[in-house]
């Protein structure tokens, strides 16, 4: 099966990336994506935009050149209690909050208060995927993750830059997508591109969970409708226009 819908890139507004929205949308147009989401960084990582890049958002046309756009953040986890850098007027203009672990932001902790720290940004009301979980300088209690991203309605990235930029990657990633399919619940698929030209690219995603039987309805990334659906759980937001992409 094709995924035709990325939920990970950075543009050159996280100035450690290299393409302009513009770059993605051809790329993503030439490989016959149908949604792609705008996720730069939040403030806390030291080279991201600021705050009115994601307010800002909201004059991005939903569809360019036949590309569906959502507007996104990857937002850092601040602290154990779950606070990530997207304050309300922010969340207010964006469609989709990933969440994730960046030394800069929280450095690593041990095994414990990272569970901890994770298990309450999934309870945060404002956050849908948490991005790359399998990161081994954050090791995590995997099984009470799993548990609490069903409970709360939040995905769990595979992330396809991991298995290259994050080596270790690769058991942990096994060992989440085993637990979300025996607890029922949901994971994504994003390339994490910093370059246009890896927009879509879920190869290694797709390597790791082919082994396992895992329930394509289950991956976000199946189908728009599907994805715009899990999106509403958190929003109770529409947005008809990427529906028939």
């Amino acid at each position: 099966m094709q995924y035709l819908i990325d939920l990970h890139m950075h543009t050159v507004a996280s100035t450690h990336a290299y393409s302009t929205l513009q770059e993605y949308v051809q790329v993503a147009k030439s490989k016959g994506l149908k949604i792609i989401a705008i996720t730069n960084h939040g403030m806390a990582l030291g080279d991201s935009p600021h705050r009115w890049h994601f307010v800002n958002q909201r004059i991005i046309p939903r569809i360019i050149d036949g590309v569906g756009i959502l507007r996104g953040i990857e937002a850092n986890i601040l602290n154990l209690e779950g606070d990530i850098d997207c304050d309300d007027n922010m969340y207010s203009e964006l469609d989709l909050v990933i969440a994730g672990f960046h030394d800069p932001a929280l450095a690593p902790m041990d095994i414990d208060s990272n569970t901890q720290a994770m298990i309450a940004t999934i309870k945060n009301p404002k956050v849908n995927i948490i991005s790359h979980p399998g990161n081994p300088k954050y090791p995590i209690h995997i099984d009470e993750v799993a548990k609490a991203a069903k409970q709360y309605n939040v995905a769990l990235e595979i992330n396809n830059s991991s298995f290259i930029s994050r080596q270790g990657s690769d058991d942990n990633c096994r060992q989440i997508a085993q637990a979300v399919k025996d607890h029922g619940g949901m994971i994504s698929f994003g390339s994490d591109s910093h370059v246009a030209y890896t927009v879509g690219n879920f190869s290694h995603c797709m390597a790791l969970i082919a082994p396992l039987d895992f329930p394509k309805e289950r991956i976000i990334n199946c189908s728009a409708a599907s994805l715009l659906e899990f999106l509403s759980l958190k929003t109770d937001r529409q947005i008809p226009e990427l529906l028939n992409v």
